[in-house]
């Protein structure tokens, strides 16, 4: 049953791994349980089979600490005094006398190598009387060690050039004596000579007893040192591996409740949600896995979704209360197809694209620039402001970024064709969280834009979209965005971003409103953006995190969804990058609810029927959803090969810095400093960055003194900002009460005539 990995499976050698089968005492139901042990580095431990090995360990026990004790021919007993027992029994004695030795063996190394570090210790501590004075700590040696060493090498440069001094002296002399001749002063000059050379003599002699003395403390401590070395790299080679071992389960666990969040039919019942363990005479920490049930899903919305009952799914929604007749469809359609089928009832264009696009940019290069050095000066500042290098930027300016959330427009395309308002509002909710699907991953920084710089993504051959950004504002940064497509619909923001470093993290708090027209049914829809978080700032692997919460309101018939993004916390039970909402219409009765990750899915369920359930955990009464079976509405794109070594950039971002004839002189493809970041010449690209922020400072300037000019009294003063953009206006939306700049039109005309003389000259 077991294989020894020394080629010799009798007789186990100290210091190797060995691996077999055994049979586990897990409880008085289940009995003893096959289980896969591994013994390594004094440790025991062991998994429910081989594959398990890389992510979830069931257990461990320290032998050094443990007793071995054999009952019978095929079992035995390990136990460290009560807290951990494991009853083991092998297939046969040969088996069990196998794993007796090499327990044993490993048991006996693990307490020699215990007291060899208890030896170690003991020796650093009493290496001299000032330990014991500061509580015998190991840097307090040190320091006095070093002390010690550091006026023996005084001693030693004191004897050097006292060597020097005499020995200069003693040439001297000797070459005086040279020039003498015989019988003048012989004997005077012979006395400087001898008194030269034994001065010489002397400090040679307090030189070789100075380097004895160095040598000999250097020796001394030389030992210990390099025991106390190897110890501290046997222990960050032991936290390396637990970490990583630990990020493993971590990543096994999230999978493992993604899989858990949905209920079967038979225990929708919350009653039945329990969470059973039996004792016996061993540990079954981990044994009982089998014989959990989790509870319906439970968003944090404060609703609870379970399938509904199946008489449901032969009814007609007509019949049914709470459920709306705006749909057009029964329950048994519902149940044979999806809204995506319903909406896209006509067969799609074939759109053959007019070029190729690229699918590769040039690998990131591996400059090493830390964070924090920058970052520390800047705790409670505005992003914006901060003189930031190319390091931690990304090739894309942040209007290209806000393009991107046209990645997935499809959804818009099947919203232009859906009959009903809500079905609409299901797909525009869709949009709104794919958006973020492109961040999970990119940390870098896009570029700041330059005031006056545009950023066009025409699509309209291959996908029948054109999307226009341009830098509207300064101070505070703001960027307008347009978009239109010939599906019927019309997609317009204005963004500023305000952004604080809080020392461990930093956020992001995107203001300003989206808007999304459709043309067919002249809905209007309007929501905001969510906080994005980049945690980690100052140590550890960067990671980014959405929170908060959107309204989705239409203005015409009064539909709302609300979606909450629910922050990732280590303790919850929820998969991370949860999202949930539900979809209501003017009255407030509930009629969708979504839910899956803002990272890689989202599905909608129809509700049949809703009621009020238990008090949730802050006391507050849940309602209960009965819906039908989910289906996927919107799935997150893979990302192209290499991904992790192209700033991780989906196939659209990959295109958009890509150069193309025609764009406007303000266009973000030809911002020299971004194209040389882009490139790998990141020194060039930091230079290149001053430049074109010293050009925009001198700019402003400028424009201040032309607004002075032009209102020379206090009264007609205009704002030192008062910058008028190229392709937007700003006008006051009557549907949404908002004031933002939208498109006046003219560059899409400008383009085809290629008449750019009114853009400004910001590069």
């Amino acid at each position: 049953m077991s294989e020894p990995k020394p080629p010799t499976p009798t007789t186990p050698t100290p210091g190797d791994t060995y691996k077999g089968w055994l049979f586990k005492w897990t409880n008085y139901i289940k009995g003893y349980q096959r289980r896969w042990f591994v013994l390594s580095n004094g440790l025991l431990s062991y998994y429910r089979c081989q594959a398990e090995m890389g992510h979830t360990c069931r257990g461990t026990i320290n032998l050094a600490t443990a007793n071995i004790t054999v009952e019978d021919s095929c079992n035995f007993v390990i136990s460290n005094g009560g807290a951990q027992t494991y009853h083991l029994k092998a297939s046969s004695e040969i088996e069990r006398q196998r794993w007796i030795t090499a327990l044993e063996l490993a048991k006996a190394k693990a307490v020699r190598m215990q007291d060899e570090s208890d030896d170690s210790a003991d020796e650093l501590s009493a290496a001299t009387p000032t330990s014991t004075q500061a509580a015998g700590s190991h840097p307090s040696e040190v320091q006095s060690t070093l002390r010690t060493l550091g006026s023996k090498v005084e001693d030693l440069t004191t004897c050097n050039d006292l060597i020097v001094k005499h020995g200069s002296a003693l040439q001297r002399s000797l070459s005086e004596l040279e020039g003498l001749q015989v019988g003048t002063d012989m004997g005077e000059k012979i006395r400087q000579v001898t008194e030269r050379a034994t001065l010489f003599r002397i400090t040679s002699n307090a030189m070789i007893n100075a380097c004895r003395d160095f040598l000999s403390i250097a020796q001394s401590h030389s030992k210990r040192w390099q025991k106390a070395l190897q110890t501290e790299r046997e222990q960050r080679i032991r936290l390396e591996e637990t970490l990583e071992q630990l990020a493993k389960q971590h990543n096994h666990l999230e999978r493992a409740f993604r899989g858990a969040t949905v209920l079967p039919p038979s225990l929708s019942n919350p009653n039945l949600s329990i969470k059973s363990g039996v004792s016996g005479k061993g540990d079954a920490s981990d044994e009982d896995d089998d014989n959990e049930f989790f509870d319906a899903m439970e968003d944090p919305t404060g609703f609870i979704t379970v399938p509904a009952d199946p008489k449901y799914h032969r009814r007609s929604g007509s019949n049914i209360s709470g459920i709306s007749n705006e749909t057009g469809m029964d329950d048994q359609s519902y149940d044979e197809m999806s809204l995506a089928s319903n909406s896209e009832s006509s067969p799609p264009l074939e759109l053959e694209p007019v070029r190729q696009r690229r699918t590769r940019i040039p690998d990131k290069p591996n400059y090493y620039l830390n964070l924090w050095s920058i970052m520390k000066n800047c705790i409670g500042k505005e992003l914006s402001k901060i003189p930031m290098p190319v390091n931690f930027n990304e090739p894309l300016s942040m209007l290209q970024r806000l393009s991107e959330d046209l990645e997935y427009y499809e959804l818009l395309d099947k919203a232009a064709k859906c009959q009903s308002s809500l079905e609409q509002m299901c797909y525009v909710a869709a949009f709104t969280i794919s958006s973020y699907s492109t961040t999970v991953h990119r940390t870098g920084k896009p570029f700041n834009p330059l005031l006056g710089e545009t950023f066009e993504l025409d699509r309209f051959r291959e996908s029948g979209y054109r999307s226009l950004c341009e830098q509207v504002s300064h101070h505070p940064p703001a960027a307008a965005h347009h978009a239109f497509s010939e599906k019927g619909w019309t997609l317009r923001q204005e963004i500023t971003l305000a952004s604080k470093f809080r020392g461990k993290y930093l956020s992001i708090m995107p203001l300003g409103s989206i808007q999304c027209m459709f043309d067919k049914s002249n809905n209007h829809y309007s929501w905001k953006k969510v906080t994005t978080t980049v945690h980690n700032i100052i140590v550890g692997k960067l990671w980014i995190d959405q929170s908060g919460e959107i309204d989705v309101v239409n203005h015409k018939t009064g539909d709302r969804c609300h979606l909450k993004f629910a922050p990732y916390s280590y303790f919850s039970r929820d998969v991370p990058r949860k999202v949930t909402g539900v979809v209501t219409d003017k009255d407030g009765k509930a009629h969708y609810v979504l839910s899956g990750t803002w990272d890689e899915k989202m599905e909608f369920s129809r509700i049949m029927q809703s009621s009020k359930g238990e008090n949730g955990t802050e006391g507050k009464q849940r309602t209960v959803y009965q819906t039908l079976k989910p289906k996927e509405i919107w799935r997150k794109n893979p990302l192209p090969e290499g991904a992790e070594n192209m700033y991780y950039f989906s196939s659209l971002a990959l295109t958009l810095n890509e150069p193309e004839e025609g764009v406007a002189p303000t266009d973000s493809r030809r911002r020299p400093d971004q194209r040389l970041m882009e490139e790998g010449r990141w020194d060039e690209a930091n230079a290149e960055k001053q430049r074109l922020e010293e050009k925009q400072r001198s700019t402003r300037r400028e424009r201040e003194r032309d607004a002075v000019k032009a209102a020379p009294t206090p009264e007609e003063g205009a704002h030192p900002d008062n910058y008028q953009a190229l392709w937007f206006e700003k006008i006051h939306d009557s549907v949404s009460g908002e004031t933002l700049h939208v498109y006046k039109g003219g560059y899409w005309d400008a383009k085809e005539q290629g008449s750019w003389e009114m853009c400004p000259d910001i590069f």
